[in-house]
């Protein structure tokens, strides 16, 4: 009872009346290609998605290659003596000494920084800023004096945390600062008020 299925379809396609007229299946072709144009547009487009991709490619194995060789690359460079470097120059901070303590470093002197550029100085206050003004530049010169220390006798436990307190006492002073204008703005504008 099994038979070819290629077999019945011959035999069908001769015994069938039916047949297709001649350049049917041309106009068939020509209409299908007006009624759905994709084929032809992705054929038009496909040019300039291959140039649009190698380029992509091209720039990402440019970029990528940089980044592979980029720290291998040696230029020459010229070494240039100085006479006399000065002393501040070559001055060790708590970053020369280890990562952990440049962060300590770093977040100090920028909340420092930060505390400073927040203080308003008006007449009022300017006697009060003054005398801040010059116990932090004496706690300023007492650091490069400790950064000298740690240069000429190298890091040890005394001098570390001088330099640690010295930050943390610069930025408490203008905390006090702060507190202090805060407390002289208050009393001003009761002043006025009353």
């Amino acid at each position: 009872m099994a038979r070819d299925i290629r077999k019945l379809f011959k035999e069908e396609q001769q015994e069938s009346p039916l047949k297709m007229s001649d350049h049917h299946e041309a106009r068939f072709l020509k209409k299908l290609d007006e009624a759905l144009p994709v084929e032809s547009a992705i054929k038009k487009r496909l040019p300039v998605l291959q140039i649009a991709a190698g380029i992509v490619i091209l720039i990402g194995l440019g970029f990528g290659a940089s980044k592979f060789f980029g720290n291998e690359i040696i230029l020459p460079t010229e070494i240039v003596e100085t006479e006399n470097p000065s002393k501040e120059d070559q001055l060790k901070s708590l970053g020369d000494i280890s990562p952990d303590f440049k962060k300590v470093e770093d977040y100090y002197l920028a909340n420092i920084n930060i505390e400073l550029s927040k203080v308003k100085q008006t007449p009022e206050n300017k006697e009060l800023f003054d005398g801040y003004v010059v116990r932090l530049a004496e706690l300023n010169q007492e650091y490069k004096r400790l950064s000298l220390e740690l240069t000429e006798h190298g890091p040890n436990e005394l001098t570390v945390s001088a330099l640690i307190d010295n930050l943390k006492l610069r930025l408490n002073l203008l905390y006090r600062l702060k507190e202090q204008l805060n407390d002289l703005n208050t009393s001003e504008e009761e002043k006025v008020n009353a």
